[in-house]
């Protein structure tokens, strides 16, 4: 008998997950799957990002170390930033046309949309904001007695604790300064960087660094180096592939602990999250699922004639579905290097170079989703956003998400920036909060696929399949 593909494998452990956590709810077993099931989904989270470090650090070294010279280093480097750039861009138009067409946050009462709307005025006359389009529905007659309500309610209401650590953050990434970034990219220490996932970005120019130094070192010098980075590269590419043994029963793990988190013994309760944000939702899936199905297989018909769009997804599928159980580009990054190196077909000089540089800086998912919650936010306030404004989300997003970290929820950090570039109020971030988690899952997808996309890209570019042999 056939042995089932390892992406349907995972696809079943999903499903599975899902009736679990469900069935759980229902029958008040939500607290025996939170201790004794979702903690291996823990593990394998943990076990992915122990690998995701030293493999990205030795692959890129041994990627550089395999170029023929120095310069065919920049020239990849400059096309790879290059359509990270453009698909972003893509990405963040995608969501505001959407946003703008079907205009989720009008679909609302209008009671609500006045009462939010007022509550912006409040806020910006508080913080001497001043409010986006001028008007002033506070001011209104009839609308008064309702202002000083709001007013007297928000005054007693209390900054939700996960909003208002997200909003610290936030605002200690806005006062850096221009270059911080920058700063942000060298290690002073390449041990601590090695220990704290979230400085990926410092493990990659470290790995650069080591990998063009090690290319003019004599060959008599680094005859010790080389078959040392070599076999330590070969071992954790092995130890993916071994962990991958166990994904179908760690993504239901990951999957049933998430959704019993969210529903506890009340199964109503994510019913409730998604009818009382269903627009938003629908519109961010849409946008998301444009992105996969429609926009990335697209760019690899045009221009990468040997991936057939069956082939593509079939190659991606176990990264695919890894990327939206763990909603981390990082922890899935062992897994798209293989399924880029070993399914597609493209060389290791590409994967070990551009999928690396991807989960950190290209997070096209991720942009999409704040240009349309930004949009959505507005709508919901009764703001009218200008051309202006809301080129000044694309260029905002744009930056935001290449300093957003490869976890989960790093987005709503962004986000918070993003709102503010706006002059709007980062704490609206509460609003969208409750179907975040869920809608991250989603966006690491596109993420983790974008990234295969660009590499394939980049490896026509540079002739760089392992061979010729058609993926379908």
């Amino acid at each position: 008998m056939k042995k089932l593909a390892l992406h349907w494998q995972i696809i079943i452990g999903l499903t599975l997950g899902v009736i679990w956590a469900v069935v759980g709810s229902y029958l008040g077993w939500s607290e025996f799957t939170l201790n004794w099931i979702n903690p291996f989904g823990t593990i394998f989270i943990n076990i992915l990002k122990l690998i995701a470090v030293p493999l990205v650090l030795f692959s890129i070294i041994k990627g550089i170390t395999g170029l023929t010279d120095a310069s065919s280093l920049g020239r990849i480097g400059a096309k790879t930033l290059g359509v990270y750039l453009i698909t972003t861009i893509t990405a963040i138009t995608v969501g505001l046309t959407l946003v703008n067409t079907t205009q989720p946050g009008k679909t609302l009462a209008d009671e609500q949309r006045l009462e939010y709307r007022i509550q912006y005025e409040l806020w910006a006359n508080e913080n001497g904001r001043e409010v986006k389009d001028g008007e002033c529905y506070s001011c209104l007659p009839e609308n008064q007695a309702l202002a000083a309500e709001i007013a007297e309610k928000l005054q007693m209401e209390a900054v939700d604790e996960k909003v208002s650590e997200k909003m610290e953050t936030a605002s200690k990434t806005k006062e850096a300064g221009p270059l911080q970034p920058l700063v942000d990219m060298v290690p002073e220490n390449i041990f601590l960087s090695l220990s704290d996932n979230g400085l990926m970005l410092q493990i990659i120019v470290f790995a650069i660094f080591f990998g063009v130094v090690l290319l003019g070192v004599p060959e008599d010098k680094k005859k010790g180096v080389m078959p040392f980075i070599d076999g330590m590269n070969e071992v954790f590419l092995r130890m993916v592939d071994v962990v991958m043994k166990g994904a179908p029963f760690f993504v239901f793990a990951l999957l049933a602990g998430k959704i019993s988190e969210m529903a506890g013994d009340n199964p109503a309760a994510v019913k409730e999250i998604f009818i009382g944000l269903g627009g938003y939702s629908v519109v961010v899936f849409i946008g998301l699922a444009l992105m996969v199905f429609v926009i990335y297989p697209g760019i690899l018909s045009l221009l990468v004639k040997r991936i057939s769009y069956r082939g593509f997804f079939k190659a991606m599928g176990p990264a695919q579905m890894l990327a939206f159980s763990t909603s981390s580009s990082a922890a899935t990054l062992p897994v798209t290097m293989d399924c880029v190196q070993d399914n597609l077909k493209v060389s290791k000089k590409i994967t070990s170079f551009v999928l690396p540089i991807g989960a950190t800086v290209n997070m096209d998912g991720t942009s999409l989703y704040q240009a349309i919650a930004v949009i959505f936010l507005a709508q919901m306030h009764m703001v009218d956003l200008s051309v202006a404004q809301q080129l000044t989300i694309v260029l905002t997003a744009t930056l935001a998400s290449i300093g957003a970290a490869a976890v989960p929820s790093a987005g709503l950090v962004m986000l918070i920036i993003v709102l503010e570039s706006v002059g709007l109020n980062p704490a609206w971030i509460a609003i969208i909060f409750p179907v975040d988690r869920i809608l991250d899952m989603c966006r690491t997808v596109v993420n983790v696929t974008g990234d295969a996309t660009v590499s394939t890209l980049i490896a026509q570019t540079e002739s760089e399949f392992i061979e010729d042999t058609p993926v379908s």
